[in-house]
């Protein structure tokens, strides 16, 4: 690296891996392993090490962004560098996750792809520019988000303040020019993604004693019949529109059932889980009302269909050409081309660009390795996305 002050990544990445920071995902659970806290803690104490500015803001009960700035003289640009600082849960992992171990030119742990390295990396270049000071540099800001396995908590918060309905952030008050979404690409250029629509059906039935089962309504054996509409339906809808060019098909799958109380009850309860891949240009909640519609045409009993707990868009890749193209010349002074992609994986970005901010995913690691029972990421690809957001800032953003 050509740098006067460099900021090595690897000690950061190894301490955020080394501190617990999972999201429960909905399970009710306990310990200071779950939630952002420790993490957060420890990024506003590396923050104020280095004497940069912290914001803290609260989105639910103990769970917060953190937000940190550079001002330019003269800057006209604000460049958003996010990354968010949750994992998802460690069960069945085959290594210890949260010894971050240093093995054939990898680190190890729960976190070290999805995206601990991604904000170690952010970290470490957004505390090169503050000592550094480029000129002709933009404002930078980091936004460290919570909650992003799950419900997205955090990027909404933020998203949110830049609109007259809500508080703004002392550091970040008005929407940024751009921005850019650490997650795994492989140092490619994420342009395009799909979105995500998720929500639970429940069917409903008469419970009775199960040696009279004549005498009451199985919702198991209902939610039977949904579940092959709904694998039949999946099987059609890729081929009932146009793959997107860079996403790929519309899919739908189903991912978790439960029902009944006991075997030797008639269950009147059982719900699913379902998830509706979104291609960019659809739209969100009309992908649940076309499947809402295609069961209650095939089917003789009603349904609930509850509101989506989870309704992320896609991200299209109209407004963002400039902005790759910029990251591209930085990328090339680092590591030579690289591609300009689409992912089926959704990501933060697409929360920003959905009020018009051009936003692109980046990051060093593998998508293959994220969530994984020995996730791991390269320490060459952590190096040199560290001096990439570098250079892309330092050249202006």
């Amino acid at each position: 690296m050509n740098a006067k002050s460099p900021v090595d990544p690897l000690p950061i990445l190894k301490h955020l891996v080394s501190t617990p920071s999972v999201n429960p995902m909905g399970r009710d659970v306990s310990g200071d392993e779950y939630y952002e806290g420790r993490v957060t803690a420890w990024l506003v104490q590396y923050l104020e090490s280095h004497n940069l500015p912290v914001e803290v803001v609260e989105t639910a009960d103990g769970r917060a962004n953190v937000i940190s700035r550079i001002d330019s003289p003269g800057a006209t640009k604000t460049v958003l560098l996010d990354a968010h600082q949750d994992t998802v849960p460690v069960d069945g992992m085959t290594i210890p996750p949260y010894e971050p171990t240093e093995r054939d030119g990898r680190i190890y742990g729960r976190g070290a792809c999805d995206v601990k390295g991604g904000l170690a990396a952010m970290l470490a270049a957004f505390t090169r520019l503050s000592v550094d000071r480029p000129q002709g540099m933009p404002n930078v800001v980091l936004s460290m988000t919570c909650d992003e396995e799950a419900t997205s908590l955090g990027i909404n918060h933020l998203v949110g303040s830049w609109s007259d309905r809500a508080p703004a952030y002392r550091l970040c008050p008005q929407r940024p020019d751009v921005a850019i979404i650490a997650e795994p690409t492989l140092l490619d250029i994420v342009v395009a993604h799909r979105g995500a629509t998720r929500w639970q059906i429940r069917t409903t039935g008469r419970a009775c004693h199960s040696s009279r089962p004549s005498e009451g309504i199985n919702a198991i054996y209902r939610m039977a019949k949904v579940v092959q509409c709904l694998e039949d339906y999946a099987a059609w809808l890729p081929g009932s529109r146009p793959a997107h060019r860079l996403c790929g098909p519309a899919t739908l799958s189903v991912g978790l059932i439960s029902g009944g109380s006991s075997v030797n009850v008639v269950p009147d309860g059982c719900v699913i889980d379902i998830d509706r891949r979104v291609l960019p240009g659809e739209d969100s909640m009309g992908v649940r009302a076309e499947v809402i519609e295609h069961l209650r045409s095939k089917l003789d009993f009603d349904l609930i269909h509850e509101e989506p707990y989870c309704l992320s868009s896609a991200l299209g890749d109209e407004l963002n050409g400039p902005l790759a193209e910029k990251l591209g010349t930085a990328i090339r002074s680092v590591v030579g081309p690289r591609e300009i992609i689409g992912v089926p994986f959704g990501t933060h970005a697409s929360r920003v660009a959905a009020i018009g901010i051009p936003s692109v995913v980046f990051g060093p690691g593998d998508i293959a390795q994220a969530h994984t029972k020995d996730e791991w990421i390269e320490i060459d690809q952590l190096h040199k996305a560290t001096e990439i957001y570098y250079q892309f800032c330092a050249a202006g953003g």
